[in-house]
């Protein structure tokens, strides 16, 4: 049996359920988005910093974050395994991964809740 040493994720099923679920809520942002710039065509600032100010959209913004970050860590994870054959070079774009994901996610939570 052969043990791959870069291998960060739990299972393909795992996998596929995170890329599943995360896909269902960034959808569901999406919609949202969308629906609120069609029923606000004369959106401003005041109105857009409302919207962001309600704790729900905020919980809802940082829940998208997640799930983005989720489902770009699956399927970039994919890709470069299936890829990038040489380990050394496979674990080195899989920590650069994990650190622009994290840079992404602090970034969005002091976009978020910030003052």
């Amino acid at each position: 049996m052969v043990t791959n040493v870069t291998n960060f994720s739990r299972s393909g099923l795992s996998d596929w359920l995170v890329q599943q679920v995360s896909a269902v809520i960034l959808a569901l942002y999406a919609l949202l988005m969308v629906g609120y710039f069609l029923f606000h065509p004369g959106l401003d600032y005041a109105t857009w910093h409302g919207f962001f100010s309600q704790t729900w959209m905020r919980i809802f913004s940082l829940l998208a974050f997640i799930a983005l970050a989720a489902h770009v860590w699956v399927g970039v994870w994919t890709v470069i395994t299936d890829y990038i054959k040489p380990i050394g070079i496979r674990f080195a774009a899989q920590i650069v991964l994990i650190l622009a994901i994290f840079v992404f996610l602090v970034w969005g939570v002091q976009i978020l809740w910030g003052a």
